[in-house]
């Protein structure tokens, strides 16, 4: 097993991640770091909380030691670009934890908070910028900084990113910068689109893939067959019956998170909802009011799903399957990091089983769907309309469900399975680099 001193960092960045707590790298780190430190460009598939930010922050800071001219410059040599507020005040944090001892300085530019602040920040020529696409430009046009010094640009949740329609931003963003500057794209799925922004922005990358986008195997994954308008109940006894002291509970929909948070507060939880159409302040609130234990329960939309994180969080619940059946993989993935066990419960409603099948595709596996008893005249009928449900549920109904679902060996989700190496990349890299995929030189 590799150690963080076996890398080239310098003594205070070994000093900041003893403090941390952070014992070995992780698969990404160990992979990642030595590639960065290169000066190689990168694309890295891995999943949330597998210590990503890590993975580039270290070895970044790592090289603006080893080059101290490069933090005399007026504008920044490196940007991370973040596709969420919340992501991007959480990458900044922990570039701030290890910048400090070495005197780098950097600066955050996110929506919702106050562009003159973030003026005066960028007026101490801040060596770092971590931002999002918007508010960036923003500054940009205002004249507040340039782009051109950029040596090293970082962009995280790619995918993300895209599907938030960052696209044109980001195309924006790059003509901005110099071409002769490192770029690192992290991700969590390994897309089509990742593949044409990777032609866009990487220049004879590596690509490394840990824990590809189908590996949920920390994770307990329960599928429960529940009526649309019974799910409010179910829930509510899931939680109760189960003893569930701390969950994370996602909607499709900003109305339904509202809605549902509000009938949760009413039964007597102690829960918030997080979307987007909360504040900055509330939604920061509220996230950290969560992690802090304050709440038992936090409602959120697919906003949440990414990049936040919270240690040994112990349950997530889909209280509706997602549209797309990747924000699946990035939901349940906020339980069960850092090789600590998780587990997911996902209520499954007559209208989403064909959600169902896409994310079995996706996982390319059949999954175990348990109908609880007093539905199951429900779900029997074909379309289930005429379909009566009882007027009271069993308050056990919810546990015992679960123990049959246990007593049937529920299949775990396992690692995709793995792309064969590029025939052309075989040779001196590879054997030297030893990395689980090479890309063939773009052109």
């Amino acid at each position: 097993m590799a150690k963080f001193s076996d890398f080239e960092l310098p003594a205070s960045l070994l000093d900041g991640i003893t403090t941390q707590g952070w014992s070995e790298p992780t698969p990404i780190q160990q992979k990642a770091i030595p590639i960065i430190l290169d000066g190689r460009d990168l694309l890295a598939i891995a999943q949330t909380g597998s210590g990503k930010t890590g993975a580039f922050v270290l070895p970044i800071l790592a090289r603006l030691s080893q080059n101290r001219s490069l933090l005399e410059t007026k504008n920044p040599c490196v940007l991370i670009l973040a596709p969420t507020r919340e992501l991007a005040l959480q990458l900044h944090q922990t570039v701030e934890m290890f910048a400090a001892p070495l005197g780098v300085k950097s600066a955050l530019l996110i929506g919702g908070a106050s562009e003159v602040i973030q003026k005066n920040a960028l007026a101490l020529s801040p060596s770092i910028v971590v931002a999002t696409p918007g508010r960036l430009l923003d500054h940009c046009r205002q004249g507040n900084l340039s782009l051109k010094g950029v040596e090293c640009l970082v962009l995280d949740e790619a995918d993300r990113m895209l599907d938030m329609g960052f696209w044109p931003d980001i195309q924006k963003i790059l003509k901005l910068t110099s071409n002769k500057k490192q770029s690192l794209l992290f991700s969590a799925t390994l897309s089509d689109e990742i593949h044409l922004l990777a032609q866009k922005l990487l220049n004879k990358p590596l690509l490394v893939e840990i824990n590809a986008n189908r590996d949920a195997a920390s994770i307990e994954q329960l599928f429960f067959k529940v009526p649309e308008r019974e799910k409010p109940i179910f829930l509510r006894d899931l939680i109760v019956d189960n003893g569930l002291e701390q969950v994370l509970i996602f909607t499709r929909q900003k109305k339904t998170a509202g809605e549902l948070a509000y009938h949760l507060k009413k039964d007597g939880f102690t829960v918030e909802a997080l979307h987007g159409d909360k504040t900055q302040a509330s939604r920061l609130r509220a996230w950290e009011a969560f992690k802090k234990g304050e709440l038992r329960l936090l409602v959120a939309t697919d906003l949440a799903s990414r990049g936040l994180d919270i240690k040994e969080l112990p349950v997530v619940i889909n209280y509706e399957l997602p549209a797309d059946s990747h924000d699946y993989i990035h939901r349940i993935g906020r339980t069960g990091r850092a090789g600590v066990k998780g587990l997911a419960y996902s209520l499954v409603g007559e209208k989403e089983l064909f959600k169902l099948r896409a994310l079995e595709s996706l996982l390319k596996k059949k999954l175990t769907v348990t109908t609880p008893e007093r539905y199951q005249s429900y779900f029997d009928n074909e379309s289930g309309s005429n379909s009566p449900l009882p007027a009271k549920k069993s308050s056990g109904e919810a546990k015992s469900a679960k123990a049959r679902v246990k007593a049937s060996a529920q299949d775990r989700v396992q690692g995709g399975a793995r792309r064969a190496n590029h025939p052309s990349q075989k040779k001196k890299t590879q054997a030297a680099d030893s990395f689980d995929y090479i890309l063939p030189d773009f052109q």
